[in-house]
């Protein structure tokens, strides 16, 4: 293994690792093109899982970043290039999510409601479905309608594209400070990227849960939950982090950021940690909520998934995403263990995905979602063969691994905890 110490060293992407990646889109696209075309409900629902799954990581690897800058952090500003990587690629996984939901909704299938063929969309089949606001259709849903003001079209598309937009341009302006920061040195971009990254996290603190509303919370257009955009804040933020680490990890396989100790590996194992816990406290508050309180419009998401096609992955979810880590990580060791840190990022990153197949099945494709199959699996590898190639070809265009004038920069390469 060649071990680069020199700062001034650039990541190179080839060998089998580009091969790999490549092979993985492929395999994705051939597991997409057959899921449209012989179950493309599910295949449907498999794209918004993964895109927006794509999103998610992209915009936590931004979050840590400005939650570094806000914070005058200094442990982490040797490793700070691999979640600028993945915030450089916002804009791409943003374009994804919203054909994928463009499409999801402009593609219509027959189904069979109340005994009437009725053509509805693939996805945001609970609102998007023509006439559901009309009070002359067959169609028409007085619930819905009453949520027409805010699930409708235009004003939903225009959310969309508004809160991406400007997470991808903030995010791009972090990372063009430190680039610059690189360039002429001096305190003037570090303190630029104080400020917008302080911008950043109130946008993207006020913005978030609305996105989770929108891109997820509203498949299920009838119910609702004021903790659903929290939830899918912490499962944002845990599976960035896994990522994140677990991305450090095979670096410094490849003798890359070798820069990097046990106390930075600490770092990132006691916010995994730490933040399964938090992911933890608010699903079950959302669960015991709706649970004691037996109110039809509430109880109905989670009876869906206690159907048996879903019950045993509800309780697996629970287990995988708290029980794992906070059994794994709660000794000092363990977060100092390279290997144990990377299995409970495979376990995390995993186990969010089945946190968001329990978001979006259930709803779209209900007991044709039981198991997983070639769709679930396909899908999964093309996404994380697209994100691996769009990773290491964004970090691959930095001119240093690290960011050479930031001012905290001996504080992090003598981090000691």
């Amino acid at each position: 293994m060649k071990t680069h110490n020199n700062f001034d060293d650039q990541f190179v992407f080839e060998g089998k690792a580009k091969t790999w990646s490549l092979i993985a889109i492929v395999i994705g696209v051939i597991s997409i093109i057959a899921g449209l075309f012989f179950n493309a409900d599910r295949e449907f629902s498999n794209l918004l899982l993964m895109a927006y799954y794509l999103t998610c990581v992209c915009c936590a690897g931004a979050v840590f970043c400005a939650i570094q800058y806000a914070a005058q952090a200094g442990w982490s500003a040797s490793m700070i290039r691999i979640p600028q990587a993945f915030a450089k690629l916002i804009p791409y996984a943003a374009a994804i999510l919203l054909i994928v939901i463009a499409a999801g909704i402009h593609f219509t299938h027959n189904v069979i409601v109340n005994d009437r063929v009725v053509a509805q969309p693939y996805l945001y089949a609970q609102w998007a479905t023509a006439g559901m606001s009309d009070i002359h259709s067959p169609n028409y849903d007085a619930t819905v309608a009453g949520k027409s003001g805010f699930l409708n079209l235009p004003f939903f598309f225009a959310r969309l594209i508004i809160f991406l937009g400007l997470y991808a341009l903030i995010a791009r302006m972090l990372v063009k400070y430190s680039e610059n920061e690189d360039e002429i040195g001096g305190m003037i971009n570090y303190k630029k990227s104080f400020n917008i990254a302080c911008v950043f996290l109130l946008v993207f603190g006020m913005t978030d849960p609305l996105f989770g509303f929108d891109a997820i919370m509203s498949l299920e257009a009838r119910w609702y939950s004021t903790m659903f955009g929290w939830y899918n804040l912490a499962a944002l933020w845990v599976s960035g982090l896994a990522v994140i680490t677990l991305t450090i990890i095979l670096l410094r396989e490849k003798g890359y950021f070798s820069w990097l100790n046990d106390n930075h590996m600490h770092n990132m194992g006691l916010f995994m940690f730490a933040f399964s816990v938090f992911w933890t406290y608010v699903w079950f508050c959302q669960f015991l909520l709706n649970y004691y309180a037996n109110m039809p419009e509430e109880v109905v998401y989670f009876y869906k998934r206690w159907e048996p096609e879903f019950k045993p992955w509800f309780w697996l979810n629970i287990v995988i995403n708290f029980m794992a880590p906070f059994l794994t990580l709660m000794s000092r060791d363990a977060k100092r263990k390279t290997q144990v840190l990377k299995v409970v990022c495979i376990i995390l990153i995993l186990g969010h995905w089945l946190d968001y197949y329990m978001m979006i099945m259930p709803e779209t494709v209900g007991s044709n979602g039981r198991g997983f199959s070639y769709e679930e699996i396909g899908t999964f590898i093309g996404f994380a063969g697209l994100f691996a190639y769009m990773v290491s070809t964004a970090l691959s265009k930095f001119k240093s691994l690290v960011p050479k004038n930031h001012p905290f920069l001996e504080e992090s390469l003598h981090h000691h905890v």
